[in-house]
């Protein structure tokens, strides 16, 4: 079920509403059974999946903490073997084996299987990393294992987070679940507060946009010049809206109910430095990365060239975690390469602090290079990345050129993206779900009226899927 279609606009009431209504007893299995509602409206048979990796992350965790030495650790590799060997068929089958394929016809000998029909359940990124975070915390002794097997189940399917994020942890989640919450207005405010936002977000800004960015891109050769650098740009602040937008409408959504969800954004394209970006995008699954990855191949705690290597292998696996394409893993790669020089030059530029460290100049910087790989996570393939690289340093006056970008909703797009930018500016020293609570009324009205009309009036409807979802 998408956020932004009539059935949610149905289903988020209709659930909360039940939800303060019931004894608090019951709570736990109202939300697992909307969450199933939720998930099934995709396709209902992947619903067994997600079905089998929470049965056996529930044994898995209680296994962990129940055994010791060698024991603990065989329960936790087969619980990371069967949630990363699920996640691995779904979605790098094929790529795996069309790279093997390939690799015979270049050494002439027939090497691969056979193409699979099949198609990658829902947010399966998502909360397979969200049940292994489970496990690993058990196993570090930073969570007891889950007894109640209703509320596990709620913890890997909570509807608000399951199918893009953020990815929590269960310190910050699990107990959730057991706590009384009663009807708050300021709650219930804040959250819908920042729905709203969300909305705005996805489907005034982020759809609008994937007009002329889906239109340039699915057409790489037909663009030179201008053209595909506005389409570059659009789609960060696309990508953004649409992927910040779900996490809002998600944080939101819990809020309204009482729980709480970790921030998954913080106006990240006022970043300074490329690892100040990667702070503040995504920041469920950058942390993610950071705790159990990045620090158990090492981390920093080894010697220069191998924590170089550590940092640039973090980010080729984050690649290849958004997708089965070697775009993805050059888009990886190349934020590897940007954090890696980063810290190389970051003893030379302070040595020119008021040249170097202007941080106009270096949150433009930062958003041009951070754009750029931008252009691989977008194309449909490294062929496209190329020819669309190649033709933004062509300009042409011939074709389809300027017309798609001199229109009324061209500006439409333009003035969503400085309003959203003046509105986080605004924002910085505090959040948005708080940020108009010490205004006059007249001014909180007036800019929630605002939003709704400009949703109402310049929003795309038609259910457009979230980016994020596929991955």
């Amino acid at each position: 079920m998408l956020f932004n279609s009539i059935q949610f606009l149905v289903f988020f009431p209709v659930v909360t509403i039940l939800y303060f209504l019931l004894p608090h007893a019951f709570r736990w299995a109202l939300l697992l059974t909307a969450s199933c509602v939720f998930y099934m409206a995709y396709v209902p048979y992947y619903i067994l999946i997600l079905a089998f990796t929470i049965c056996v992350d529930y044994i898995s965790g209680i296994s962990i903490e129940n055994a010791s030495g060698h024991r603990k650790k065989v329960f936790l590799i087969i619980s990371l073997i069967s949630n990363i060997g699920i996640l691995s068929y779904f979605k790098y089958f094929n790529f795996l084996n069309d790279n093997l394929i390939a690799l015979g016809h270049l050494i002439q000998q027939p090497i691969g299987f056979r193409h699979l029909s099949i198609l990658l359940p829902i947010g399966l990124s998502f909360h397979t990393f969200q049940a292994m975070s489970y496990n690993i915390e058990v196993y570090r002794g930073h969570q007891k294992a889950e007894r109640h097997f209703g509320l596990f189940s709620l913890y890997v399917m909570f509807y608000p987070q399951l199918v893009a994020g953020p990815i929590e942890r269960p310190q910050n989640l699990l107990h959730q679940f057991r706590e009384k919450h009663i009807f708050k207005y300021e709650e219930v405010a804040d959250g819908l507060k920042l729905m709203l936002w969300g909305f705005f977000k996805k489907i005034v800004v982020a759809d609008r946009l994937a007009n002329y960015v889906d239109e340039v891109y699915n057409h790489p050769g037909a663009y030179h010049g201008l053209p595909v650098v506005i389409a570059t740009i659009f789609f960060a602040f696309q990508i953004y809206c649409d992927f910040s937008g779900y996490s809002d409408i998600a944080i939101g959504a819990a809020q309204v109910m009482g729980f709480r969800l970790m921030d998954n954004f913080n106006r990240p394209y006022f970043s300074a430095s490329i690892s100040e970006f990667w702070r503040r995008w995504h920041i469920s699954l950058s942390t993610w990365f950071r705790d159990y990855f990045y620090i158990s191949i090492g981390g920093n705690r080894v010697s220069i060239p191998r924590w170089y290597f550590n940092l640039f292998l973090t980010f080729l696996v984050s690649g290849l975690w958004h997708g089965a394409n070697w775009t993805f893993i050059i888009w990886g790669a190349l934020n590897g390469v940007y954090i890696v020089l980063e810290i190389i030059i970051k003893p030379i530029t302070l040595k020119f602090p008021k040249l170097i460290n202007f941080r106009v100049l270096n949150v433009l910087i930062t958003f041009i290079l951070i754009d750029f790989a931008w252009i691989f996570f977008r194309a449909s393939s490294v062929q496209n990345a190329v020819i669309l690289i190649r033709n933004m340093f062509v300009f042409s006056n011939g074709g389809l050129k300027w017309a798609l970008f001199d229109t009324y909703d061209f500006w439409i797009c333009v003035i969503s993206i400085l309003f959203m930018e003046w509105v986080h500016y605004m924002e910085r020293h505090n959040k948005m779900r708080h940020f108009f609570n010490d205004r006059p009324l007249i001014v909180r009205w007036a800019m929630y009226t605002f939003l709704v009309w400009a949703i109402w009036i310049y929003g795309v409807f038609g259910a457009r899927e979230f980016i994020y979802f596929v991955f």
